[in-house]
C-alpha cells in the first residue's frame, strides 16, 4: 500500500486576496449548499437486532463498572447509567456499534459496554466538564496554544472538520496528549449537523518554523502511543471516521504509517486519502486557505478556544435538554436531538 505512494512536494497555493474571508473562531453552523446524506434503510433483520440491543440498555436493572475500577470488586463497582450515558447511547450509536461488529449483537453489546466503561475512567461519560466530566478544557488548553488541532468547517457530506497538525507539537510525549485528541474529538462531534454522525480528519504533516522545537520528542508520535489513539479510535469510536484527508507525508511519517498499518482495521484503511487537492473533498468555502481554500484562519488561543468550549457547550445543552424533554429514553436518534422540531423520527419501541 505505501510503497506505491510518493513524498508530497506540494507548495502552499496561492488564493486572490479577494476571495479570502478572514475567520479566527470555529463554523457553527452547517451551511445551506451541504446536506448530509440520506439515512439508509435498514433490513427487518437488521431492525429486530438494533431492538434487541436497545431493549438490553434499557433494562433499569443493568449496572457496569467503571474501566479504572473493574480490577478490583468489579461487582461492587458497577452502577446503572447516568442521564449523559443515556443520551450518548442513541439509535445512531447502537447502530454504529452494530456495523462496526458486523451485526453481531452479542459482540455490539459487550463493546458498548466496554465503552460506557472507558468513558468513565478516561473521565467524559456525562458529555461535558460542565455536566460532570473529569476531562476539563483548562487541563489541555496548553496542549492547542499553536493550533496543532482545530475544527473547522465541514466537508461535502456535511461532516464537521478536524485538524490535525503533528508539525504544530508544542509539548513532550505524555498522556495529555491522547487525552487532549480524545477532548477535540469529543468537541467535533459536538458540531455534527442534523442527519450526519461520522466526521473529517484533515491532517498535515508539514513541519512549521514558527513552533518551537521540544527537546526530545519527535513531531511524529511513538508507536506505543500511536497504537494506543488507533485503538481507542476504533474500539470507542467505532464509524465514527467518515473520511481521513493526509498531506505533507515526510518519510519518517511514511514509516510510522507502516509500522502502524496492521493495527488499522481494513474498514478504516478505505477511508484514508493520501496526498490529494483538499478541495476534492471540502468546499473552499469550508477550506483553510493553505489547502486551496478561502478560509484566511489564524489560530489565536485567546479567542479560537474559549469560542470552541463555548459553542460546543451550547450544542450540547441543545441536545441534552431535547433528550430530557422526550423523557430521558434510550435509544432517541441524535438527528432528532440536534434538531429544532418536536417530532421525532425514530420513536423507541415499545
Amino acid at each position: 500500500m505505501f510503497s506505491k505512494l510518493k513524498r508530497s512536494n506540494k507548495k502552499e497555493s496561492s488564493v486572490p486576496a479577494e476571495k479570502l474571508v478572514k475567520i479566527e473562531k470555529p463554523i457553527t453552523d452547517l451551511p445551506e449548499s451541504i446536506h448530509p446524506p440520506k439515512e439508509k434503510k435498514l433490513t427487518d433483520e437488521q431492525e429486530k437486532m438494533y431492538v434487541e440491543v436497545l431493549n438490553y440498555f434499557r433494562d433499569p436493572e443493568l449496572k457496569i463498572a467503571c474501566e479504572e475500577k473493574s480490577k478490583g470488586d468489579a461487582e461492587k463497582d458497577k452502577e446503572p447509567l447516568n442521564d449523559c450515558e443515556k443520551a450518548w447511547l442513541s439509535r445512531e450509536c447502537i447502530l454504529r456499534y452494530l456495523r462496526a461488529t458486523k451485526w453481531v449483537q452479542k459482540e455490539a453489546i459487550q463493546r458498548i459496554e466496554g465503552s460506557i466503561a472507558w468513558r468513565r475512567g478516561f473521565g467524559i461519560s456525562h458529555m461535558g466538564e460542565e455536566n460532570g466530566d473529569e476531562l476539563k478544557s483548562d487541563y489541555v488548553a496548553i496542549e492547542n496554544e499553536t493550533g496543532k488541532q482545530v475544527v473547522l468547517g465541514y466537508e461535502n457530506d456535511a461532516r464537521p472538520i478536524l485538524y490535525l497538525k503533528p508539525g504544530r507539537q508544542n509539548t513532550k510525549t505524555s498522556r495529555r496528549q491522547v487525552q487532549h485528541l480524545v477532548f477535540m474529538l469529543e468537541r467535533v462531534i459536538d458540531f455534527m449537523p442534523i442527519g450526519q454522525d461520522s466526521l473529517a480528519l484533515l491532517i498535515d504533516f508539514k513541519d512549521y518554523s514558527d513552533v518551537p522545537k521540544v527537546q526530545g520528542n519527535s513531531k511524529i508520535p511513538p508507536i506505543g502511543v500511536g497504537k494506543e489513539v488507533l485503538h481507542i479510535l476504533q474500539t470507542h469510536y467505532p464509524e465514527r471516521l467518515g473520511k481521513a484527508l493526509l498531506t505533507n507525508i515526510p518519510w519518517l511519517a511514511w514509516t510510522f504509517l507502516k509500522l502502524i498499518h496492521p493495527f488499522i482495521d481494513p474498514m478504516t484503511r478505505e477511508k484514508l486519502v493520501f496526498d490529494q487537492p483538499f478541495p476534492n473533498y471540502v468546499p473552499v468555502d469550508q477550506l483553510d486557505k493553505n489547502y486551496d481554500g478561502h478560509l484566511d484562519f489564524t489560530y489565536k488561543q485567546e479567542v479560537y478556544w474559549p469560542a470552541l468550549i463555548k459553542d460546543a457547550q451550547d450544542k450540547r445543552e441543545h441536545y441534552l435538554k431535547r433528550f430530557q424533554k422526550f423523557g430521558s429514553v434510550i435509544g432517541l436518534s441524535e438527528y432528532d436531538l440536534r434538531g429544532t422540531g418536536d417530532k421525532l423520527i425514530y420513536p423507541p419501541p415499545k
